[in-house]
């Protein structure tokens, strides 16, 4: 047998081969969409990254609130809005038949847990996002910890403290002053302490309504302190010596604390650095604490601010996972460097977040690209049983029947000529690209007769059936016909083991995916084109000989 003909064996399977790899193709694509495999994966995935190593050895049922954590994840308006559906009933059919298979599949595989696991996707969501962007993520679990809110109630107490204990340091040098002189001016000054610890009460409450930063706030504080100063001890009764010395006194504290913002804010402790920020969700941390108490002390109870800090705290410290914690930790220490403000340690954190989960994510593509390909075996093996796909059975046929290889070589070429630039798209966006070679290859399939199937006259071929012809009634057109033939089928256990070799072979080959074929198809075209001289020189030697 010549190169040529070798050439147009492997070219004929290689074409067959696509033909049912684009066919395994739609299959597994409709049966990933069906079971939503990739979305559930993408959820397993992110518990798995939440759990850390919890899953080896679970003695404080750390995996059901991984699970609820994950569920809480899902239902923040940032990952459920990733969700795009349309509307209609045309639109929403389709997709609560998909949600009710998926739902009995789910529920054939997992148990529940706890009242929020419902489903896969927590509560009653049907479905959830295969893609999650990282900046999201991060996001969300920093939400979901409650870390912001956290923060801003840590720096609200401490700026409380810082107050206090300002007001209380002026009230003592005041005092000071009082215990040597009684004068109407002593009185006065206790007026504009007054003052100054309304102005300082305000500027507290402002800020903790957001309507100020940080330090502004303290710089406020500054002015207010300065004013106090001024009206306290006027101009005019300077000549008395122990006013003199108390406004001195006052002057001194004021730049000792107020002279630079950032170092009153460090000093006082007023912003949470980045490894007190995640202290915060430790419930056995000195942070926790220390914001515990604090909320502890407020005297309206029925505030909407204790009440929210309440069901904080029993998320931190009842269905929080304790490696989750443990994660955060760890991040934190990597974030930490050069930070100055909290805004920017909370940044840097969010960073690590968003480099942990791609990390993650990145092992967990290659766990289900590993289950993916198994699946595609699964169905590879399927199809070559379910089709007959033979392998050497088509190689023996293809080597004997010339006029079968010949058509067969001729519809792969139209394939690859008409579908030049798909080589580089189809592994980028499969699903179009394969729909679009499926109906061209399904075009061809009609015209032509492949070594494959449960038909009698394949399998005839295939088992060696022996066939006496039928006799038949001659047209009344005198034409001639071909006799019908019957075949004596014989399906020994020998001839049917000796199929399943080949079935094997064919079901690794369907796995192997259309992009592998179509791209070994159109290189096979090339190498055959490039062996075969142009028509015009076959012309003239035909006439040269002639």
């Amino acid at each position: 047998m010549n190169l040529p003909a070798i050439l147009d064996i492997v070219l004929g399977l290689v074409f067959i081969y696509l033909i049912l790899s684009l066919l395994a193709s739609e299959i597994q694509e409709l049966i990933t969409t069906l079971f939503q495999w990739r979305a559930e994966h993408l959820k397993k995935s992110i518990e798995i990254m939440l759990a850390g190593n919890v899953r080896n050895g679970d003695k404080d049922g750390n995996i059901d609130r991984v699970v609820l954590l994950a569920n809480r994840l899902y239902a923040n308006p940032l990952i459920k809005n990733i969700n795009q559906e349309a509307k209609g009933w045309a639109s929403t059919l389709p997709r609560k038949v998909t949600w009710a298979v998926a739902s009995l599949y789910h529920s054939l595989k997992t148990k529940s847990v706890g009242k929020e696991s419902r489903s896969v996707f927590g509560d009653d969501r049907h479905t959830g996002p295969s893609y999650i962007p990282k900046d999201i993520f991060a996001t969300t679990l920093l939400e979901t910890l409650h870390l912001p809110e956290l923060v801003q109630w840590l720096t609200e107490s401490r700026i409380e403290n810082f107050k206090k204990e300002r007001l209380e340091e002026i009230k003592q040098i005041i005092k000071e002053m009082s215990q040597n002189d009684t004068t109407y001016e002593t009185q006065k000054m206790s007026e504009e302490f007054k003052n100054l610890e309304n102005e300082y009460e305000t500027i507290v409450d402002t800020f903790r309504k957001n309507k100020f930063s940080l330090e502004t706030s303290i710089k406020r504080m500054e002015e207010s302190l300065d004013r106090f100063i001024v009206n306290a001890f006027p101009q005019d009764m300077q000549e008395n010596e122990q006013y003199k010395k108390t406004r001195k006194k006052l002057e001194n504290y004021k730049k000792d604390i107020f002279s630079n913002v950032e170092q009153a804010i460090l000093l006082g402790g007023l912003q949470p650095n980045i490894d007190e920020v995640v202290q915060l969700v430790n419930k056995s941390s000195l942070v926790y604490r220390e914001l515990k108490v604090a909320h502890e002390q407020l005297s309206d109870k029925d505030s909407e601010n204790y009440k929210r800090f309440q069901k904080i705290k029993n998320f931190v410290e009842n269905q929080l996972p304790d490696p989750i914690v443990e994660n955060i930790e760890v991040l934190a220490k990597r974030a930490q460097g050069r930070i100055q403000t909290t805004e920017q340690g909370i940044k840097k954190l969010r960073q690590e977040i968003e480099i942990a989960f791609d990390s993650s994510m990145e092992r967990a593509s290659g766990v289900y690209k590993r289950n993916a390909k198994g699946v595609a075996l699964l169905i590879g093996f399927i199809l070559a049983v379910a089709s007959n796909t033979d392998a050497f059975h088509m190689v023996d046929r293809l080597s004997k029947d010339s006029a079968l290889r010949d058509i067969i070589v001729q519809n792969a070429g139209k394939i690859a000529n008409s579908n030049n630039t798909t080589i580089e798209q189809i592994p980028n966006n499969t699903a179009a690209n394969i729909t679009s070679l499926t109906d061209e290859a399904n075009k061809i399939l009609t015209s032509v007769s492949l070594p494959i199937g449960w038909s009698d006259a394949n399998l005839a071929q295939q088992l060696r059936w022996q066939s006496k012809p039928l006799i038949a009634k001659a047209p009344l057109d005198g034409s001639q016909v071909e006799p019908p033939v019957e075949y004596i089928k014989n399906y020994s256990v020998l001839n049917i083991m000796r199929m399943i070799p080949g079935w094997i072979v064919s079901g690794i080959a369907i796995a192997m995916g259309a992009p592998f074929w179509f791209d070994s198809l159109s290189k096979i075209m090339n190498v055959r084109n490039a062996g075969r001289r142009p028509e015009s020189l076959r012309n003239q030697d035909g006439n040269q000989e002639s």
